[in-house]
């Protein structure tokens, strides 16, 4: 089942905020079926690298998950953390480790395609960002 409904985040993007650093969500595949985001941020004074898999859980001879899943590889510190991505049109819900957490990140793509604003919330905490997109789509 391809992704295309998620094509309005490839690219590269600048974060500024209360995060800031860089990421790049780009195709895995050219069926895109997994999308990858490559992240470089710092939050809260803690710098965050790694890659995040997004794409449908399927396993051997099963039907794929009706929700979009991710594992997100942290290269600093060894953690693997799991979410769960949404995509309508321009708005964008990552729930940490489930659908309907109340640890999750809410953001909204403008028209133009060039800025993302978004805001992580969780109880008793969160933060916000905004990021400009500093390239086109990148290609499989």
């Amino acid at each position: 089942m391809a992704l295309d409904n998620f094509a309005p985040l490839i690219g590269r993007w600048r974060l500024s905020g209360e995060a800031d650093g860089e990421m790049t969500y780009r195709w895995a595949d050219e069926n895109r079926v997994i999308l990858f985001q490559d992240f470089d941020i710092r939050v809260f004074g803690r710098h965050h690298c790694g890659l995040e898999v997004i794409s449908h859980l399927q396993g051997l001879g099963e039907p794929p998950s009706p929700e979009i899943w991710s594992r997100a590889y942290m290269f600093n510190s060894g953690l693997t953390l799991d979410y769960v991505y949404e995509m309508t049109g321009r708005e964008l819900t990552i729930w940490f480790r489930h659908k309907g957490s109340d640890n999750h990140m809410r953001g909204r793509i403008s028209p133009d395609g060039r800025q993302l604003e978004a805001a992580w919330q969780w109880p008793g905490g969160g933060y916000r960002i905004a990021a400009e997109r500093l390239t086109e789509g990148i290609p499989a």
